[in-house]
């Protein structure tokens, strides 16, 4: 059931939630995960910042959000640039009055062997997936503690952070210090009220997937079985579990990622893989 099927009723479900009139920062809020993370917190009672390099893209979000009945800016930021972060978290307090919870939704990977990753790709992959995420984090953190009620932050990691990730050395990497960052942080904000958690997305029809090179390798993870689901996740897949983690039902829940992966992490392949 996607966000946009479910009746909210008279409220109640909404009241479960606690994201009724918050302000959430959604970082990456322009496209695929993060337009569908964007508008979920909307629909969910929230007014939204959507951060994105592509300005076209982030008012056309921030429209999306206001046809929901709900406040919405749009920040133009590249997020890779670490600079950004705390100009980009003054502007949404500014433009909303503060930040409840904020979605990090960044990330992309370089496909390299172990024996061809360059300097380069090492230093791209853990820019966009791993350094940017802390300090957007840390910038939001602060503003939160400063406000002094608490808050909510989710980031996007990978399966690829969860176990060994074939071609995706440098990426893999960056997720999993994403993964152990998530807790690090957890534990410090725990005080603060502050909860941070994650999910780890396995292989999601995303725009850039659906139209890339490697969409027929990941027709083939189906055709083998490496999805027990035996299809690729949705974007809105996604978005339901940063919803779960930024509201009051993880209200006990700090430092965890959760894998929303079809059941691919979840299985040791003995031999092998079974006929469809």
């Amino acid at each position: 059931m996607s966000a946009n099927e479910i009746t909210w009723g008279d409220g109640a479900m909404k009241d479960f939630l606690g994201l009724e009139g918050k302000v959430a920062m959604v970082v990456g809020g322009g496209l695929g995960m993060g337009e569908s993370t964007s508008v979920t917190l909307a629909e969910a009672g929230c007014d939204v910042a959507v951060v994105d390099i592509d300005r076209a893209r982030a008012e056309g979000v921030a429209a999306r959000v206001r046809e929901t009945g709900r406040r919405a800016v749009a920040v133009v930021a590249d997020a890779m640039d670490a600079g950004t972060a705390a100009g980009s978290v003054a502007e949404v307090v500014r433009a909303l009055g503060r930040i409840d919870v904020m979605a990090t939704i960044v990330g992309q990977a370089e496909w390299s062997t172990v024996l061809d990753v360059t300097e380069e790709t090492w230093d791209l992959d853990h820019r966009r997936n791993l350094r940017y995420f802390f300090f957007y984090a840390q910038a939001a953190a602060r503003a939160m503690v400063k406000a002094g009620n608490g808050g909510a932050i989710a980031a996007v990691a990978s399966v690829s952070g969860l176990q060994s990730a074939p071609n995706h050395a440098a990426y893999g990497a960056a997720k999993a210090g994403l993964v152990n960052l998530v807790r690090t942080m957890g534990v410090e904000l725990a005080p603060h009220g502050i909860r941070v958690n994650a999910v780890a997305p396995g292989t999601i029809s995303t725009p850039r997937i659906n139209e890339g090179p490697h969409r027929a390798a990941f027709e083939e993870k189906i055709r083998n079985s490496l999805i027990p689901f035996r299809r690729l996740g949705t974007t809105q897949e996604i978005a339901n579990g940063l919803l779960f983690l930024l509201s009051d039902l993880a209200g006990y829940v700090t430092g965890q990622t959760l894998a929303v992966d079809g059941g691919f992490t979840a299985q040791f392949l003995l031999g092998a893989p079974r006929e469809a």
